[in-house]
Order: C-alpha cells, then structure tokens, then sequence
C-alpha cells in the first residue's frame, strides 16, 4: 500500500518546516551565500539533500535499528559530529573578505563534504528518524521508505536554497569587512549554540 493522500501532504508540511528552519545545514548555506554567492554554494546545497536523501534510506532500511541496539556506535557519531561541528563553525568565523571572483579567500564546502556532513549532523538524524517512525506505513513499507526519501529530498533542496539566497542578497550589504566579519562570527556562535541540545542530553544522562 502506497501512502495515502492525507498521509503524503501531511509529511510534505513536516518535510518543508522541518528543511526550512534554522539548523547548521542552514546556518552554513547562509553564511556560504554571503561568502562565496549563489552559484558556488550550489554544490553544497546538493550535497545536502543528496546526502539526506540517502541518510533517510538508510534509516528506513535498519540502519536505526542498529543504533537502537547500539547506542555507543550512535554515541560515538554523535560526537564526530559535534567536533566536526566545531571545526565548521572555526572555518566560517575566519572566512575571507566577500569576493565576486573564484579566486577569493577560501571555499565553500563541496558536495561530497556536506553528503557526508549529513551523517554527523543531529538535526538530520532526528528528521530522518522522524519522518520514518511517523509517516511511513508498514504495507509496502520499502516502497514507502524510497517515496518519503524522495520527496523529502525534492522539498529539502528548494527550502535550502532559500538560505542561500538571502546570503547572496546580504553580500553587498556586507562588503565592510568589519560588518562581514560581525556577521561571520555570528554564524559560527549559532552553529556552536546549535549543539546546546546534544550538551543537554548529556548532562541529563
């Protein structure tokens, strides 16, 4: 059985809310508009939905369940990420001055670095997990699995996009290397900030 109407708008509404919301997906993809443009942010954009595109076929397919039964192999990647995190938030507060050419200071990350970010980023594996555990039937279950990948995938990437294109439209705003630098420092504490959850189940646990 294939998902029903209800069930498939429904998702699509947590799909757009969930991908279009502050995150450090979002948070890098704004802060690369303003620092690289656009066009040389697109490969990061797909690297993201590509990249979650097959997190949540690996979750639908048993990967979750092997955390489950596993909690320290989800431990340990949670904390891969959290570093990783780090070092993204470190690269972004020293980004170069805006330029229009490919030759500026720095680059933005590629499309095999933000697939793989994916992997190690908090806020896509509680959507990956929550789009399975709450919108996939158990009939036709693998078909279903592939169908909420797809169309997560296909609303990710225009959500994403949005972010990208504010940071583009900030970049003449931005020019002041003092205020580009405000702005850059600003990014990285809210990629840092972002890990306040993780930090917090720590705690309690």
């Amino acid at each position: 059985m294939t998902l029903s109407l209800d069930l498939l708008l429904g998702f699509a509404l947590f799909a757009l809310v969930t991908s279009v919301t502050p995150g450090p997906n979002n948070t890098m993809l704004l802060a690369s508009g303003v620092n690289f443009g656009f066009n040389r942010s697109i490969p990061h954009m797909l690297g993201i939905s590509c990249g979650f595109f097959v997190l949540v076929l690996a979750v639908g397919f048993g990967l979750g369940a092997v955390f489950q039964t596993y909690p320290l192999l989800y431990n340990v990647l949670r904390y891969v990420g959290a570093a990783y995190l780090l070092y993204l938030a470190w690269k972004i507060a020293h980004s170069g001055p805006v330029s229009e050419t490919a030759q500026g200071q720095g680059k933005p990350i590629s499309y095999w670095g933000a697939a793989a970010f994916q992997w190690v980023n908090p806020k896509a594996w509680i959507m990956a997990v929550g789009a399975i555990s709450t919108y996939t039937p158990l009939q036709g279950y693998f078909t279903n699995v592939v169908v909420i990948a797809a169309v997560f995938a296909l609303i990710n990437l225009p959500s994403v996009s949005l972010w990208v294109a504010c940071g583009s439209l900030l970049r003449k705003v931005l020019r002041d290397p003092r205020w580009l630098r405000v702005f850059n420092l600003s990014m990285a504490l809210l990629l840092v900030a972002s890990l306040y959850p993780l930090l917090l189940e720590s705690a309690g646990n």
